[in-house]
C-alpha cells in the first residue's frame, strides 16, 4: 500500500509537461498495439487473425490456452484435415475445429467440422436447419500456433478483478515511469 501512495504522490507532484509526456507515451503504446493488430488483419485477410483456444475439444492437437494465428485465403482451397475457426451468426464465441468433409456446389464451399476430442460432428452446434458451414462463417484457417501463452487471456476473462488490476497497474506504470537520465 505504501508503494501505491508513493506512486500517487509522485504523479500528483509531476508538472503538466511531464504528465502530458507520460500520457503521450501511454497512447503510443496503445496505438502500437492497435496498429500491430490491424497489420495482422491485413496480412491474414481475417477480421480476427489471432484467437485463443477456450476448450479441450481439439486436444491433442491444440490445448486450452494455445494462441492460434489465422489466415483467410482460399489458395490452397480449404480441404479435409484443415483446422478452421468459424463463428455462427447467433453465437459470440468462435469455434476451433477440423474439417472432416468438404463439397462444392455452384461456386460455394460446404464444410462439415468436428473437434478432434469430440465423438460426433458439429451439426449439433450449427444453427437450426444448418448442416454445413460456408465461407461466410469462416474466420480463418490455422497456419501457426503458440502453446499455452493465451492462458493469460482466459484468466483475465474468468477473473474480472484480475483484469482490472492488471489494466490499472499498466496505466499507473505508464503514467508514472521515469525516463532514464543520461
Amino acid at each position: 500500500m505504501h508503494a501505491l501512495t508513493d506512486t500517487w504522490h509522485e504523479f500528483k507532484t509531476m508538472n503538466k509537461r511531464r504528465r502530458a509526456l507520460q500520457a503521450i507515451n501511454l497512447l503510443l503504446v496503445i496505438s502500437t498495439a492497435l496498429m500491430t493488430w490491424k497489420f495482422f488483419m491485413v496480412a491474414s485477410w481475417s477480421e480476427s487473425p489471432i484467437v485463443v483456444v477456450l476448450s479441450g475439444s481439439m486436444e491433442p492437437a491444440y490445448y486450452r490456452g494455445d494462441i492460434l494465428f489465422l489466415e483467410l485465403t482460399y489458395n490452397p482451397p480449404m480441404s479435409v484435415g484443415d483446422v478452421v475457426v468459424y463463428k455462427l451468426g447467433d453465437r459470440d464465441i468462435p469455434i476451433v475445429h477440423r474439417i472432416i468433409s468438404v463439397h462444392e456446389e455452384k461456386d460455394e464451399l460446404y464444410m462439415l467440422t468436428k473437434g478432434d476430442n469430440n465423438r460426433v460432428n458439429d451439426r449439433g452446434l450449427y444453427s437450426q436447419g444448418q448442416f454445413w458451414i460456408t465461407r461466410k462463417d469462416l474466420m480463418g484457417r490455422v497456419w501457426f500456433y503458440i502453446p499455452y501463452v493465451g492462458i493469460i487471456t482466459i484468466w483475465l476473462n474468468d477473473y474480472p478483478p484480475l483484469k482490472y488490476a492488471l489494466i490499472s497497474f499498466m496505466v499507473i506504470v505508464g503514467l508514472t515511469s521515469r525516463e532514464p537520465q543520461g
